[in-house]
């Protein structure tokens, strides 16, 4: 079964998108960024298959579970989903455990760092310190320029818009982060 996670400040600000979608699967939304620091997560949207006992089956992958971005991104979600869709259906598409350690990207020290610093800043800003957070906040982002999980992260809690601000054209204009993914099965 599929489950979606939002890495967003609050529940209401991602409600309108899960209210949106209305999903038949859970959704659920993580404010405190603990999914990205388990799973390694450097981007929005990732995604893990994980089976019934827990285990990775395919790691980290940037895909779009609809078309919204693919004029931005050129990644139509199709492929992705029947790829899924095979899975839950066949058992087809899951990797090897060698395979998908492989695959994985560990976090460098800097990255642990950088949540760290993200944490701090998080905890920061919800106590009022909002010149502090910004430092750390700043900070985060120095030891982690590839992590958009922390960057594009914090704009909204610094009440900067995440898609439409100087800041997010700037890392756009850097690249989007991806992960080092095997191909998606075709069906």
């Amino acid at each position: 079964m599929p489950i979606t996670i939002a890495l967003d400040k609050s529940p209401e600000d991602a409600r309108p998108y899960i209210e949106r979608a209305a999903p038949a699967h859970p959704a659920l939304i993580d404010t405190e960024h603990t999914t990205a620091d388990l799973f390694n997560i450097i981007n929005v949207p990732t995604m893990i298959w994980i089976d019934e006992a827990g285990r990775i089956v395919r790691p980290n992958d940037v895909q779009f579970g609809t078309d919204t971005f693919v004029a931005l991104t050129g990644r139509p979600s199709g492929p992705f989903l029947a790829a899924l869709r095979a899975w839950v259906r066949d058992g087809t598409g899951a990797l090897p455990p060698d395979d998908v350690r492989a695959h994985q990207v560990l976090p460098t020290a800097e990255q642990q760092e950088a949540r760290a610093a993200f944490t701090l800043a998080w905890h920061l800003h919800r106590a009022g310190r909002q010149e502090a957070a910004e430092r750390h906040f700043k900070r985060a982002g120095e030891l982690a320029p590839g992590d958009w999980t922390i960057r594009r992260g914090s704009l909204p809690i610094r009440g900067i818009d995440p898609m439409a601000s100087e800041e997010f054209l700037a890392l756009w204009q850097e690249g989007a982060p991806s992960y080092p993914a095997p191909p998606l099965p075709t069906t």
